[in-house]
């Protein structure tokens, strides 16, 4: 993979909505989830047929010898599938597999956006008060321009998820939006 030429690629970074819901707190983020998910698709469409890469970071559910293919075969046969199948990889996603909330931490996607010359990256999927929350930070640190869109980002505790998008957007000047405001097409997209 060649370095692109221009640094404000932008890529879309679906964060740990490959899940089995087999966890603590599983019950209060399956709500919000099922509200997301037809607007992460929708997401997904248009940042594919942009051609923007889109990145799933994804937990590993602690089968620590697995490969993304395992995770959401894993995910596909759990009790909740009609929250995977519309949102699932493509053969064109890439995966990162990361062990603690955010994205960044011991996994190569800071390499992988520097590779693709990604300079901003909208981040989508769960839990924003935690992962999404940790990730858009790790992004921030790096000089990375963050686009939120509400609406795609799922939560377990609400008044959590509204306080973490506040301190996105003014302690890491993350641009919070709908998923509808963001124009894959246009290269200020995350700006």
């Amino acid at each position: 993979m060649e370095r692109r030429s221009d640094p404000t690629g932008l890529a879309l970074l679906v964060v740990d909505m490959i899940n089995t819901y087999e966890h603590e707190d599983a019950e209060l983020l399956v709500p919000s989830v099922e509200r997301v998910v037809p607007v992460l698709a929708g997401l997904l469409d248009r940042a594919r047929g942009a051609g923007v890469p889109v990145i799933y970071a994804n937990d590993n559910f602690g089968l620590w010898r697995s490969h993304h293919g395992e995770l959401v075969d894993a995910a596909l046969a759990g009790s909740h599938a009609d929250l995977i199948e519309p949102i699932r990889p493509d053969d064109e996603s890439l995966f990162v597999v990361k062990a603690r909330h955010s994205a960044f931490y011991e996994t190569p996607l800071a390499y992988l956006l520097w590779r693709l010359a990604v300079g901003q990256v909208v981040l989508a999927g769960a839990v924003t008060e935690q992962c999404v929350l940790y990730s858009a930070l790790d992004a921030h640190i790096r000089h990375l321009e963050v686009t939120v869109p509400k609406d795609a980002v799922a939560s377990i505790h609400p008044h959590l998820a509204s306080a973490a998008l506040e301190m996105m957007e003014l302690n890491m000047g993350a641009r919070i939006v709908t998923a509808k405001e963001i124009d894959f097409t246009d290269s200020s997209a995350g700006s």
